[in-house]
């Protein structure tokens, strides 16, 4: 085991005397400087595959914050792309020129090999470690079957992802052969991840809350569990973030207990004091401050910070973080002030 993996694994169960540790998701985005500059001159999927300039965005939050690990810049989209769809990114996110619409488009997809396929992430990976030289864990991640197949079937943002919702009652078979190829594709890809470097893995269920009751287990948890299932014995800790799954918890709670997942994201819209209920300690937690909090004042800010880890103090995994991605107009100074309170925190 790596030191980087061993730091990792101290980190999510470390002792309750020790500090907080604090790395934020989207760590590398339009809110720093660094980015903005060399963003301007780059096609963002064109970023993404330029192996030393997406190391050098990945890093530049541990250069200005100093958080404790950095999550690798990439995009969840990478995999679908390397699968047969044409990926597109223009001033409305994500887009795909030809969606998938019929059973022989699904089954027309690949499932790469993603070191030929997506071999420039593990590139980016190298190169991240070449650049903090051990000072912190490296975290790679990917996104789930369902969020990806919402991306898949849709085409281009939205709010309900329609087409994906409507494929769940129309023609399910056709779904699940989707999210099948999906995750077959995320292990390969994790694992990949892992065999290039890095230290942890996040997977990324981002429309998972968006399910009914019965769709949550069929579509977002089952094939959540199947890639954790995959990366059993992968060496280095797994962390689940499934957005808007509040009120799914227990579910997920047993999941993580029978299948072993070391670390379990929480949105914003998670009372620490029922996910302490369900999980106690079972896995790590990370979370939960809303992102738009980073807009309050700085006082404001450092008191909402000290009543979060009042709220997890002695838990033996919490590890503080965002309860979704940094919003692109977020004050720099803002998120230094947030990593001050917790360097501080006693």
């Amino acid at each position: 085991m790596s030191n980087e993996n061993s730091l990792l694994i101290r980190t999510l169960r470390r002792q309750p005397t020790e500090r907080t540790p604090v790395w934020f998701m989207r760590q590398a985005g339009r809110y720093l400087p660094g980015y903005q500059r060399i963003r301007g001159g780059i096609d963002f999927l064109q970023l993404c595959k330029t192996p030393e300039l997406a190391a050098e965005v990945s890093v530049e939050p541990l250069e200005v914050l100093d958080v404790d690990a950095v999550i690798i810049f990439s995009d969840i989209l990478v995999p679908l792309e390397a699968m047969g769809l044409e990926v597109e990114f223009g001033d409305r996110g994500p887009c795909m020129s030809d969606p998938l619409r019929d059973r022989a488009a699904i089954e027309a997809l690949k499932i790469p090999d993603p070191v030929e396929s997506t071999g420039f992430v593990m590139d980016v990976i190298r190169a991240v470690h070449g650049r903090v030289n051990g000072k912190v864990p490296v975290i790679g991640f990917a996104g789930a079957p369902w969020t990806l197949s919402c991306y898949a079937l849709e085409g281009s943002p939205s709010r309900t992802f329609a087409a994906a919702q409507r494929m769940i009652y129309e023609s399910p078979a056709d779904l699940h052969l989707l999210m099948e190829k999906i995750a077959d594709t995320v292990i390969a890809y994790l694992l990949a991840q892992v065999e290039a470097g890095a230290n942890a893995l996040q997977l990324f269920d981002s429309w998972g809350g968006m399910l009914g009751h019965q769709a949550f287990e069929e579509f977002s948890l089952h094939y959540c569990r199947r890639i954790m299932e995959g990366l059993d014995g992968c060496g280095v800790p797994r962390i689940l973030f499934i957005r808007g799954a509040g009120n799914h918890l227990e579910k997920i709670a047993k999941m993580v207990n029978e299948v072993g997942v070391e670390a379990v994201g929480l949105d914003e819209m998670t009372p620490p004091e029922q996910a302490l209920t369900i999980f106690g300690d079972r896995c790590a937690l990370q979370g939960n401050l809303p992102p738009q909090a980073l807009f309050a004042s700085e006082e404001d800010l450092r008191c909402r910070v000290r009543e979060l880890l009042d709220a997890f103090r002695g838990h033996p995994g919490h590890v503080f973080n965002l309860g979704h991605g940094i919003l692109p107009p977020t004050p720099v100074a803002n998120v230094q002030a947030v990593v001050d309170e917790i360097r501080s925190y006693t």
